[in-house]
């Protein structure tokens, strides 16, 4: 039996799917599409479980819906168990409507009923039921409340089957009842509806006085069919909810009185500074720092037994420093991270399951209007966050193609986890009392730097920005359960690319330090191989460093590959260079990165962070973007645009430097 669960966005549809399914999952991507697909088995039962992705209708207008319209038109489930929100009743009934149209039966799971009398709310779920002639079992995902019987009832297969209640008015149901006959195969009423809305994914039919009969709806109603069809949904709901909903004066709610700190329009963002701010501060300040040092030691002792260890089995010179010098220099100095990484995670974790940051974005929405970009484009953002190929592919929700173009470049300049690295290395040796604060300045800094780019490229894409509609959700307590298995997806992530992508480029990184261009191994580093490459691009780093560094050179470059291999290549070099006899003291005194100051150190990583992103990014930018050039144009933007930055900013802090 294959079953789909199908809901609005923030319904609690994740987690009613683990409770059904419990660790009988496997996370992959739709066909043809990089949304993430989920499919379990119900737990005590052999019924596969389908997670669609979080829609508010059936309308082809973002990727999910046409997703999830596919799938429930072309893969057949046998039953949809549609998860409502209770305390958002009508919102969530649209869908509900939608889904009683196709041939498919439907258990509805009213969520959120724990917290109902508290928004003074009271549901009569047997005349609900009645109403809308479909099973329904009040549960609590958050409270695990409900889950048996939910469970029980697909088991017994004692639902209510899908009759399709007459829902339109008396016109439009005529017109319904016209069209169906020409039509073929299963799901015609919602086929139906949607072919007298105009929908663009359903050719036209062969009916007599189609367009006739369509007019003569838009005459009747005033208005166009789709708008028509949409009122006269929302009416069949608000009766219904006449009926079996009781709504009782409590007040302002809670989250109202929230609403009117958080979204203030004078401390919106002043608050929005501060709690970044001590984000950044505690992940990479206060708790973060205390926790590098620990694994740095870890990883130095490491390399001291590793080392002692093979010599005492007359390992070879060269295996030696492959597996020391290369492999646990070069991964060692990214997973020192680690645990900066975990905490930057659980933070912003917590903003997201408290329903914070989706204020953010409407917040920010009037800001952004102004930009051509809307609120909206702060979900890709936010998402990049984590990673930039997430961050990059979200942008897929933005229904405007200006803003949407604009959102895959600008998506790259948000410091992801990756980057994270860079920030604290250099923040916590030049900065060493302040790492914290420049660690949340660059993150500012990001912010900024999107904000100028968008008003450049405002110029160089033509169209209207899309409008930013969403239903704020109510504050909540921070969902841990959630929140662990955040920070675990997150962290997992970044601990395979250390030991895929960075393994390998750590070890082609020994190899071209370790050899000259005739193969001779174990010449000076300044007659390598990657010294004479370094070489031969260091003038372009000349005006940001003030010094033709061969070594921060390979180093940025390598942050094309990925950006934690920045930290990783200067490890290694710094390694060979032989100042480095543990751990990541990449800046030692005698060492080839010795030339660092705080102002051309801080260019450095200004440059790393806004260049063009790692080559999974520019992959990802490529396909949403569907133009080579325009991902050209993304890369030479983003590069010349961090590079004149980086210049700029080595300039300023000399200045400041001799002003003092």
């Amino acid at each position: 039996m294959k079953i789909a669960l199908a809901g609005n966005q923030n319904s609690g549809k994740t987690t009613l799917f683990n409770l059904l399914t419990g660790s009988n999952q496997k996370i992959g991507n739709w066909p043809g599409v990089t949304l993430e697909q989920k499919r379990g088995i119900i737990i005590g039962t052999d019924y596969e479980l389908i997670d669609l992705p979080g829609i508010y209708s059936l309308s082809p207008y973002t990727a999910e819906e046409e997703v999830s319209r596919r799938f429930l038109l072309e893969e057949k489930p046998d039953l949809i168990i549609n998860i409502v929100d209770s305390t958002s009743i009508e919102r969530s009934l649209y869908l509900t409507t939608q889904l009683l149209e196709l041939d498919i039966d439907v258990i509805i799971a009213l969520n959120m009923t724990d917290i109902l009398k508290k928004k003074g709310l009271v549901i009569d779920v047997e005349r609900l039921e009645k109403e809308l002639s479909t099973s329904i079992v009040a549960i609590s995902a958050l409270k695990k409340t409900g889950i048996k019987e939910l469970i029980a009832l697909i088991k017994s297969k004692e639902y209510r089957k899908n009759y399709h209640q007459l829902i339109f008015g008396p016109n439009l149901e005529k017109a319904i009842a016209r069209v169906s006959p020409y039509l073929k195969g299963n799901h015609k009423r919602f086929i139906a509806v949607k072919l007298l809305e105009r929908d663009p994914l359903f050719e036209s039919p062969q009916i007599p006085s189609f367009e006739v009969l369509i007019s003569e709806l838009e005459k009747e109603f005033g208005t166009d069919i789709e708008e028509a069809v949409a009122n006269q949904r929302y009416e069949y709901i608000v009766g219904i909810i006449k009926k079996a909903v009781i709504v009782h004066d409590v007040g302002v709610n809670s989250s109202e009185k929230l609403d009117k700190v958080f979204l203030n329009k004078w401390l919106a963002l002043p608050i929005f500074v501060v709690i970044m701010f001590l984000v950044y501060y505690l992940a990479v300040g206060v708790i973060g720092s205390f926790t590098v040092d620990l694994v740095d030691g870890l990883f130095a002792a490491l390399s001291d037994w590793t080392r002692s260890s093979l010599a005492k089995f007359n390992t070879s010179e060269w295996l030696i420093s492959l597996i020391v010098d290369g492999i646990i220099a070069g991964v060692g100095a990214v997973l020192n991270f680690v645990p900066q990484l975990i905490i930057l995670f659980f933070l912003i974790a917590i903003l997201e399951t408290t329903g914070y940051m989706s204020r953010i974005a409407f917040f920010l929405d009037r800001v952004f209007k102004r930009l051509g970009l809307s609120g909206k484009s702060l979900i890709p953002f936010i998402v990049g966050s984590g990673c930039s190929v997430p961050g990059v592919m979200a942008t897929r929700t933005i229904e405007g193609d200006k803003e949407r173009r604009m959102s895959i470049i600008l998506t790259p300049f948000i410091p992801c986890s990756a980057k994270l690295p860079i920030m604290a290395l250099f923040a916590s040796y030049f900065f060493p009392n302040h790492s914290g604060l420049v660690s949340a300045f660059l993150y500012f800094l990001a912010i900024i730097v999107i904000l100028i780019s968008a008003l450049i490229m405002k110029f160089f894409f033509k169209g209207n920005s899309g409008a930013y509609i969403s239903e704020l959700p109510n504050y909540k307590l921070p969902n841990f359960g959630y929140v662990f298995r955040d920070v675990k997806d997150r962290a997992i992530s970044f601990i395979k690319r250390a030991g895929t992508i960075i393994l390998l480029s750590s070890v082609t990184i020994w190899f071209l330090l370790s050899f000259s261009w005739r193969f001779e191994y174990g010449v000076p580093v300044d007659d390598s191989i990657l010294a004479s490459i370094g070489n031969l691009f260091s003038w372009v780093f000349y005006p940001m460093l003030g010094e033709l560094s061969w070594g921060a050179t390979v180093s940025a470059i390598q942050g094309l590959v990925a950006k934690e291999q920045v930290v990783s290549s200067m490890a290694i070099i710094a390694g060979f260079a032989g100042d480095v006899s543990e751990g990541t003291m990449i800046f030692s005194p005698s060492g080839p990165f010795s030339f660092f100051t705080s102002s051309n150190a801080f260019a450095f990583v200004v440059f790393n962070l806004f260049s063009a992103p790692c080559i999974a990014t520019i992959g990802a930018m490529r396909q949403e973007l569907r133009s080579t050039k325009q991902m050209m144009f993304a890369i030479i933007f983003q590069t010349g645009f961090a590079w004149v930055l980086g210049v700029a900013v080595y300039w300023i802090g000399n200045l400041i430097g001799v002003l003092l």
